[in-house]
């Protein structure tokens, strides 16, 4: 009897998944379809006659989110691991349609989209989680030595970068960079990444200088106030949001900054309307939240297995923590804008999506340590 019940007790605790990892991205995705609703009612109104229309498209994207982190769960860590390369080489090709006429969508300039079957796709989106499981591959070979895992991590990261920057889109190349670096980082040091972070510092700054564009941006964030109808208008106009909310905020649907004021309001400065709506306490509730589940990563990462699952979860961290502070970083004016949405709560169905195969990674990454301890 004794025997039965610790079997039971011990198969209960192999297949306990910590609910902390799906419900806190539930509640900042739910928090996005909120303010997405928000910050878009008026236009929404303007052209179907309600205000819904664009916080229903991001409640459907969360479904389909749910039910692909479900799908990914259900695939063996193993499973991951072989099909890395084969997932990593299909985002090429869909990168590379992108700069194919007809079938990649210009967007203010940049061709970043594909049409599939009438739904827009951002490749980009899909190459980050496919580039951190091929990375977490070359980080699990014990017989490879750190300089030539070092190499075949960078021309990885090159090869990658290329369609991104003919996109053009360098701030997807930063992340990438910056995932890959912090990878390698994190299994054999900083020495190489230092050496090479240098000359590609060097590099994003003659890519930022070819492009007047970027120049702006810089200009904006070393002084928005020099320029507030043109090159400093989105960041003042974010900063403007964050003050009328102040403490408390104006009340969900009561910002003044998304009518016609505040640009990409449902997308890449949704954290300064939510700044404006929600206030300060807002603000710094979704950023507790974040801080909650990355520790949950964090706890997740010290007890994996080492190799291949403790450097996919490493992987997933980062691809959740660049993103988050570089959007926060740039509506708040500390780096200049590079238009990179914030997990989890901006307008987007390719985001969204990727976003939660990753919360279904950590959950069967979970689930598999659960059964084995």
């Amino acid at each position: 009897m004794y025997e039965a019940g610790a079997l039971l007790a011990a198969g209960s605790r192999a297949h306990k998944v910590d609910p902390t990892l799906w419900l806190i991205p539930l509640v900042l995705s739910g928090i996005g379809i909120l303010m997405v609703t928000s910050t878009t009612s008026p236009s929404s109104f303007d052209a179907s006659g309600t205000p819904f229309t664009m916080g229903i498209k991001q409640l459907q994207w969360l479904g389909l989110g749910i039910t692909a982190m479900l799908v990914t769960y259900c695939v063996p860590v193993r499973a991951w691991y072989k099909m890395s390369g084969p997932l990593w080489a299909l985002s090429m090709i869909l990168l590379a349609a992108t700069l194919v006429p007809g079938v990649g969508s210009l967007v203010s300039g940049a061709s970043r989209w594909i049409r599939v079957a009438g739904v827009s796709v951002q490749p980009s989106e899909i190459l980050t989680l496919a580039l951190i499981m091929v990375v977490a591959k070359l980080m699990a070979r014990n017989e490879m030595n750190p300089q030539k895992c070092f190499y075949r991590t960078l021309l990885i990261l090159i090869v990658s970068a290329i369609p991104l920057l003919k996109q053009p889109d360098l701030g997807s190349t930063i992340l990438i960079s910056a995932i890959c670096m912090g990878m390698y980082v994190e299994r054999f040091g900083w020495k190489l990444p230092l050496v090479t972070g240098v000359f590609g510092a060097a590099m994003i700054a003659v890519f930022i200088m070819l492009k007047p564009y970027r120049m702006r941006r810089v200009y904006a964030f070393l002084n928005p106030w020099l320029d507030p109808l043109d090159t400093g208008f989105q960041t003042i106009q974010g900063l403007i949001a964050f003050a009328n909310g102040g403490k408390w905020g104006t009340g969900l649907g009561h910002g003044f900054q998304k009518l016609q004021y505040l640009p990409a309001a449902s997308t890449d400065f949704i954290y300064a309307a939510l700044g404006e709506e929600m206030g300060l306490i807002g603000t710094l509730g979704v950023l507790a939240l974040f801080f909650l589940w990355l520790t949950r990563c964090r706890d997740l990462y010290n007890r994996a297995p080492e190799g291949y699952e403790t450097a996919l979860v490493w992987g997933v961290t980062l691809t959740i923590a660049i993103p988050l502070f570089i959007n926060v970083a740039g509506v708040t004016n500390a780096m200049p804008l590079t238009g990179m949405p914030l997990p989890f709560v901006s307008y987007g169905g390719s985001s969204l999506v990727m976003m939660w195969m990753r919360v279904g990674l950590l959950l069967r990454i979970h689930k598999e340590h659960a059964e084995s301890a």
